[in-house]
């Protein structure tokens, strides 16, 4: 429908995420993580329907009346490719529709840690990738598969519901199978993907046991399994799957994780200082001391681990935040409102500035300031009359703290009396 392709090129010329479709609502698009509205006229009542019912097909419309959720891909020429979500609600029809990045990015570009294309390159194991909706998991997953794909020869079978990246054929055969189109649920799909000769399977999303039975399954036969879940961090992932099981099954999934995870992504976009976005990424790496803990069922022990592990490429989500504070993209506000623990960053921030002030006296009065300029000076006459000798660094040593005793005894500044107009003269400074 020509109206629902105006709004996608608003989207797409905005370069939004999001368009929001609701029966009251005026079209609204998600830019930056902020919701605006296109108009501000409400959509009418059935006009969502229309819309829906316009880029849907008969079986898609019959399955969609017969259970109301509906997830496909639609492309639009010159616009791109969208992943859509529609839904009843208050038994009105009402869409979500998300701009998918076709190209797909080089993981340089996306800012991702030299650690990841280690992870994706290995040949079996367990990789995820974990966040919130609209985190850049596909993306960064995607871009992922890319460099597997231009680095190694193979075959890589995706199960997308619905396949967002489109992958060319490079060193590797990429088949994308799309959950509805290509096979009828995720389940059917991995039943018969082993029979497919795959070396990486990449599941879209881990959204029951079953699915994450297959994931391991997968990882415990020689292939490399890489998918996406919804958690905040890696220690909320590793709940997330402990909860898919029942109480009795534990002991057994600690050991199956423990063997097969090689990796855990966690990531967020941050609001950066110049109105963009910044990723924070969050790393669990499969080490022998996390795969200890991991059997043990220590969980919870794990954030320590990540922090105290930077050499081998972990990081906590507090690391990675302070970093972007310290590096002056993010504000101290974003870091502490993201933070999994904002008294951890207050802390990093607390005692990076106590470090960084112990290095040099900080002027606090204009005095100070006069005496520190002054001494400052007198040091580089010093240098330029006799060079850089041991006597020198005596007497510079000498010097800086006598600056420091003039600081501490100046007396306050006196407020300066009223004179008349060049009635006062100018009077060299004390040297005493």
């Amino acid at each position: 429908m020509q109206e629902l392709k105006n709004l996608l090129r608003v989207l797409v010329e905005r370069d939004g995420s999001d368009l929001y479709l609701s029966t009251g609502a005026p079209p609204s698009i998600k830019c930056l993580g902020e919701l605006i509205a296109l108009t501000n006229d409400a959509m009418p009542v059935d006009k969502v329907r229309q819309i829906a019912y316009g880029i849907m097909n008969e079986e898609q419309i019959n399955d969609f009346e017969r259970k109301p959720e509906m997830n496909l891909a639609i492309s639009e020429e010159n616009l791109g490719r969208f992943r859509v979500n529609i839904f009843k609600q208050r038994n009105e029809v009402s869409m979500v529709i998300r701009a998918i990045k076709t190209e797909i990015p080089n993981f340089s570009e996306l800012g991702l840690p030299p650690i990841l294309p280690q992870l994706v390159m290995k040949k079996h194991g367990l990789v995820l990738f974990v966040g919130g909706t609209g985190s850049g998991k596909s993306t960064s997953l995607a871009s992922l598969i890319d460099y597997r794909n231009s680095n190694s020869a193979g075959h890589i079978i995706t199960i997308e519901d619905p396949v967002e990246f489109v992958h060319r054929h490079k060193k590797s055969i990429v088949n994308q199978r799309e959950v509805g189109v290509d096979t009828d649920c995720y389940e059917d799909a991995l039943q018969n993907t082993l029979r497919q000769a795959p070396d990486v399977i990449l599941i879209g999303e881990i959204r029951s046991r079953e699915t994450m039975e297959h994931a391991l399954a997968f990882a415990e036969t020689g292939h490399l399994c890489l998918s996406t879940l919804h958690a905040n961090n890696a220690n909320q992932a590793l709940d997330r799957i402990i909860n898919f099981f029942p109480e009795e099954r534990h002991n057994q999934l600690f050991l199956d994780l423990s063997l097969n995870l090689r990796g855990i992504v966690s990531q967020r976009l941050i609001p950066t200082l110049d109105a963009k976005r910044t990723v924070a990424i969050e790393i669990l790496l499969g080490t022998p001391r996390v795969r200890d803990l991991i059997k043990k069922g220590e969980v919870d022990a794990l954030k320590e681990v990540m922090e105290k592990s930077r050499e081998q490429g972990m990081k906590s989500f507090d690391q990675a935040l302070y970093q972007l504070y310290k590096e002056g993209k993010i504000s101290m506000e974003e870091a502490l409102r993201n933070a999994d623990s904002a008294n951890n960053i207050r802390l990093k921030i607390t005692l990076d500035e106590k470090k960084r002030g112990g290095e040099a006296i900080k002027p606090k009065t204009a005095s100070e300031e006069m005496v520190r300029s002054q001494n400052e000076q007198a040091e580089k006459n010093l240098l330029a009359q006799v060079g850089s000798t041991k006597n020198v660094k005596d007497d510079l040593r000498k010097l800086k703290e006598l600056s420091r005793q003039k600081v501490e005894h100046q007396p306050a500044p006196q407020a300066a009396p009223t004179v008349a107009k060049n009635s006062f003269s100018l009077q060299p400074l004390d040297e005493k």
